[in-house]
């Protein structure tokens, strides 16, 4: 792991109208995720909405990848590629969305139901929801990176569940990944301390199974090796003198 870099305040503010972007496009693509919408259609909305804001859509071209965001359909992970795929009364999917403005970069995930959610479903997007909020108030200056990462996997274990152990959150700033790696599973009082001016992007991966996940063929899209539901919830956070600040809140104050 290379060095954590704290952010000037300058950056800060440029992160902020980054996270800010990332959530107004994110909560918008995410009203639109309707049965019978191909998530084609969804990445297309998602890529102007970004660029109306005078952004760039940050994971084109990234590692060769060329859409706007990352759409998951029930036991897919994360990393799912657009497409055709017609999304169903009962499905679950997670979006990713990620942003660059003024040389700055916005990350952010979220998992919503389509239609009428199972009492099954319901119970799983309210623990990935929690297990990112418990983590969020673990990102305070003096805690361990640890403390983040096991508030994650204490939330999701107690009900039975599983962290993926696979796949990280990470920090963010000019690079859309930065050092540290943010696991979802560990110990309290490892790793670094944090400082105030560091800026993470926090992502819980939840499956309702094993933590276990596979890489298809495509080289891209992360299922759960059991074929369980999985949810995952992305913030960015930024590490204060007092309470965290969360750049990727949504308007309504929601997930």
């Amino acid at each position: 792991m290379g060095s954590v870099k704290i952010k000037s305040s300058e950056e800060i503010d440029k992160l902020r109208i980054a996270g800010k972007i990332t959530a107004n496009v994110l909560e918008q693509v995410s009203k639109e995720a309707v049965e019978g919408i191909t998530t084609a259609e969804l990445d297309k909305f998602a890529d102007k909405l970004v660029r109306g804001y005078g952004a760039e859509p940050v994971f084109v071209g990234y590692r060769g990848y060329r859409h706007a965001t990352c759409i998951s359909i029930n036991h897919e992970v994360v990393h799912g590629i657009p497409g055709e795929k017609v999304l169903c009364d009962g499905d679950i999917v997670s979006i990713d969305i990620g942003v660059k403005i003024n040389g700055y970069c916005g990350d952010s995930a979220v998992t919503v139901p389509v239609g009428k959610a199972s009492t099954k479903v319901q119970k799983l997007l309210r623990v990935g929801k929690n297990s990112l909020r418990g983590a969020i108030k673990q990102a305070r200056a003096g805690n361990h990176l640890g403390d983040i990462a096991y508030a994650t996997q204490r939330e999701a274990e107690k009900h039975g569940y599983s962290v993926v152990r696979e796949l990280y959150g990470h920090g963010i700033g000019r690079e859309l990944h930065e050092d540290p790696l943010i696991p979802n599973f560990g110990r309290p009082g490892e790793g670094i301390v944090l400082k105030p001016g560091m800026v993470f992007a926090i992502e819980p991966m939840v499956n309702i199974g094993g933590w276990r996940v596979k890489t298809l063929s495509d080289g891209w899209t992360v299922v759960t090796e059991d074929g369980s539901l999985s949810c995952h919830f992305e913030h960015m956070v930024l590490i204060t003198e007092g309470e965290p600040e969360v750049l990727t809140l949504w308007q309504k104050k929601k997930m």
